[in-house]
């Protein structure tokens, strides 16, 4: 399944202007659940940090550079790096954010696998990436040693309780394929991060029952369209008229609820405390 390729198209159109980059993360936060899940936890996490100085924050993999956005705009004095592996993207979100007024953001290229910054974070975020990369111990090895005492480490990543759907399309082939894994198990991740060095980590499923109707509804099903012809771009407006109602209540529903299995994992865990 060609998803990265659809991504790029909708960024293109949607990168045009700074008012339709806007509009864009905006869109993303509405109909993605793990933006409604991460933007919780980040909340919380702000919240707890309100009064108490500058803080200084590491974005993970920004892609699109949606969740920097979100953070750049949370009450907080903050310096936010925001690291990814495509040159293109961080020129791209430089450009965008300096042009937005965020003085205090940055986006550089760099590789998950050997960065480090020692001692440097309050925050780190990593949303939609460790399924992507193999040498996923180095990364968390890396996050670990980069966090500052009592840092927080934030991940968003798919669970191994069928994540992407990626036995629906035949023997091998996944809804999203350039995942290296198709996805954690709980006890798996916290014994990786164990390892790591956290002292103490926090795993809850994300997209149950009501999150995977709505995330078809939301991203599947127009991704499937998408790549049978880009002339479904035109009907995409309409197609959500009709949908987005029922995509908001399944959203609201699986952020509310505690769930016993998922298709997601919220991981969070703390160094050195």
């Amino acid at each position: 399944m060609q998803y990265d390729p659809i991504k790029r198209s909708l960024g293109k159109v949607f990168n045009s202007t700074p008012f339709l980059r806007k509009l864009f993360y905006f869109l993303l936060d509405l109909l993605l659940l793990r933006s409604w899940h991460v933007r919780k936890d980040l909340r919380a996490w702000a919240k707890s940090k309100s009064g108490r100085g500058k803080v200084r924050i590491l974005d993970a993999g920004s892609g699109f550079g949606q969740y920097t956005w979100f953070m750049s705009k949370l009450k907080l004095k903050s310096d936010i790096l925001a690291v990814d592996v495509k040159e293109e993207q961080i020129a791209d979100c430089n450009s965008f954010f300096r042009v937005a007024g965020k003085q205090d953001v940055l986006f550089e290229k760099a590789d998950l696998t050997s960065f480090i910054r020692k001692d440097s974070f309050d925050l780190i975020l990593s949303v939609d990436v460790m399924e992507h990369i193999a040498e996923d111990e180095k990364v968390f090895a890396n996050f670990h040693e980069s966090l500052s005492e009592g840092g927080l480490l934030i991940i968003s990543t798919p669970s191994d309780q069928g994540g992407s759907d990626v036995h629906d399309h035949g023997e091998g082939e996944s809804f999203i394929d350039e995942h290296v894994r198709d996805g954690y198990n709980i006890n798996d991740i916290r014994e990786k991060l164990r390892k790591a060095g956290f002292s103490r980590t926090e795993v809850r499923f994300t997209y149950g029952k009501s999150g995977q109707t709505g995330w078809r509804l939301s991203m599947k099903y127009p991704i499937l369209m998408l790549n049978k012809s880009k002339l479904f771009f035109i009907i995409l407006p309409f197609y959500y008229l009709v949908t987005f109602p029922f995509v908001l209540i399944f959203n609201c529903i699986d952020l509310h609820s505690r769930h016993k299995s998922g298709t997601g994992l919220l991981v969070k865990a703390w160094a050195k405390t």
